[in-house]
């Protein structure tokens, strides 16, 4: 990271600020036109308004490529997967078309109209059209990660947790890279957002949870967090990568982000910080 951008990030600090992280980090990406990258818009992977996805593939691609499916965050009650003036999330998917991947970014129903389990109901539905959709986009489907961040991760690990959510094909992904998310409720302090999506009912929240059945995911993982992410989520991520200790799909990979904050490691990904995306990039290629 730029010490000059370490600066900007420690004056935020620990709390989530999407609109001055954005301001840091929305003039070091690119704008549409994407030169050399095909954008497929809007795709419905379902029924509701929500069920939408983008696909972003190098024009000069050579297939099969690996498909790097990317899950927002948004506290369960806001987030898309691209905004209009702002380069988020679009950056993560046009970095994955920029390094060999097949980038995908969906979108999902939101609490309070669509609680839980809405996050990897969708997060199904969307990993069921990738898996019979993506080869015409030179995707190969043997080699899906899913890469949720936040709430996205709640999503991302929820479904892989969970054969309920899997489709005939089984959990269809090659890999899972989950960021800064929720993986124990209960131990979690909920606000009013959270509650509006996880429910009133404390005694569900443990049912609710990814991190029993992600102890038996059969794939491999990475785990990351922020140095400067809101304190509560840091256990999230060492019980968690406590728990998956002896997981099928092998110890996860875990990664600590020194300076970055919660919203940081994701607006940075298509930068020249590469804190994060050179792991993702190595963990991806490493799949078989």
């Amino acid at each position: 990271m730029r010490p000059e951008i370490a600066e900007k990030i420690a004056a935020i600090g620990r709390v989530i600020d999407p609109q001055k992280t954005a301001a840091i980090y929305a003039p070091l990406h690119d704008t549409e036109p994407y030169a050399g990258i095909k954008a497929t818009r809007d795709i419905a992977y379902g029924p509701a308004d929500r069920h939408r996805l983008d696909v972003l593939v190098a024009e000069n691609a050579t297939a099969p490529m690996p498909v790097l499916v990317f899950v927002h965050g948004g506290g369960f009650t806001g987030g898309n997967k691209t905004t209009a003036g702002s380069p988020f999330y679009d950056n993560v998917p046009l970095w994955a078309a920029r390094n060999g991947l097949v980038g995908v970014n969906i979108t999902y129903r939101l609490a309070p109209q669509h609680p839980w389990p809405a996050g990897p109901e969708d997060v199904g539905a969307a990993l069921r059209w990738v898996i019979d959709n993506i080869a015409p986009y030179g995707g190969d489907p043997s080699r899906i990660v899913l890469f949720g961040h936040s709430a996205g991760a709640t999503h991302a690990g929820t479904y892989a947790a969970m054969p309920r959510f899997h489709g005939p094909k089984g959990l269809g992904i090659a890999g899972l890279v989950l960021t800064s998310g929720i993986y124990d409720v209960a131990s979690f302090p909920v606000n009013d957002g959270y509650r509006s999506y996880f429910g009133t009912d404390a005694s569900l929240y443990p049912e609710r949870s990814p991190i029993a059945g992600l102890r038996k995911l059969p794939v491999p993982s990475l785990l990351v967090y922020a140095e400067l992410d809101p304190q509560p989520f840091i256990p999230q991520f060492e019980t968690l990568a406590a728990a998956m200790a002896d997981a099928p799909g092998g110890k996860p990979r875990t990664l600590v982000l020194p300076q970055h904050s919660h919203l940081s490691l994701g607006y940075a990904i298509g930068t020249d910080d590469t804190a994060l995306t050179g792991p993702v990039l190595d963990f991806v290629r490493s799949l078989k």
